[in-house]
């Protein structure tokens, strides 16, 4: 059963699992006038159709109400504090400590719009946007993200992942990272949050530097490879992907792009724990 009848809608298990979940009323305040169930399908509604707010059906009510939870929300970092609770779940259903102790780090280019705010042009990607960059734990189970210009090179980015983490995972000690991160970033890691930073490259990678003859005859054209451990975050982000909001940045400011990465995530949780 659902609010309103729609496939992105919660069904009765998955909204068993978020209710409690949610903020209360303020006590003193005006008692709540809506259904939250019905607000959380409307902004599911927008994460997965990527709608314009002002287009979401009528049957979530007014698009201004279901905007202001979304927004408020986000502010008092709601939405981030519910995924890490899920994502927490999900973990320890699956014989898991509750956080992990490695982790993969990448980042993604989407093109933003006309809207404005923070962007800049990614040469590599050929991209002018803005960069999703997210840190996974090995199930692919994000565990922070940031949005920031896409001319940040990875290495800066990466920093300001790292530095988001606080005390919240202190089991984590090591992450796997493509060639981006390469360099002093590795240092910087170690040094400053104790994290090891391995950088995984393709079996062909030192042959094509010290000994491309070699790669002639053996007939081998370096492309596209799945790489160990690697590929456990660009599955995440394939997950994402199927979320069309995210398709690309609509949004003014990087933190309402980050919030709808967590809104994301909290529907893939909520999809596995019911």
């Amino acid at each position: 059963m659902s609010s309103s009848g729609y496939p992105s809608d919660l069904t009765d298990q998955e909204w068993a699992l978020l209710a409690p979940l949610l903020p209360v009323a303020k006590p003193g305040g005006r008692p709540r006038a809506v259904n939250l169930r019905v607000i959380m399908d409307g902004i599911g509604y927008l994460v997965r159709t990527g709608c314009a707010w002002r287009y979401i059906p009528r049957e979530y009510g007014p698009w201004s109400t279901v905007h202001h939870y979304y927004r408020a929300w986000r502010i008092d970092g709601t939405w981030e504090r519910i995924h890490a609770r899920l994502r927490e779940r999900v973990r320890l259903r699956a014989g898991r400590e509750s956080t992990p102790s490695a982790g993969i780090i990448d980042s993604q280019s989407a093109r933003t719009t006309e809207q404005g705010g923070p962007h800049g042009f990614d040469g590599g990607k050929k991209v002018n946007g803005r960069k999703r960059h997210i840190l996974v734990d090995t199930m692919g189970l994000v565990l922070t993200a940031v949005v920031h210009p896409a001319d940040l090179h990875d290495r800066e980015g990466g920093k300001l992942v790292l530095n988001t983490l606080g005390g919240r995972f202190p089991r984590l000690r090591h992450v796997w990272a493509d060639q981006g991160y390469a360099g002093a970033f590795r240092q910087w890691a170690k040094t400053t949050t104790g994290i090891a930073v391995e950088v995984v490259y393709p079996w062909w990678r030192q042959l094509k530097r010290y000994d491309p003859e070699l790669l002639e005859v053996m007939g081998y054209q370096p492309g596209f490879n799945v790489l160990p451990r690697r590929w456990v975050v660009e599955r995440t982000f394939a997950w994402l992907g199927r979320y069309r909001r995210l398709s690309k940045d609509y949004e003014r400011l990087p933190s309402t792009s980050e919030a709808l990465v967590y809104l994301a995530g909290i529907r893939l949780l909520l999809r596995r724990l019911a």
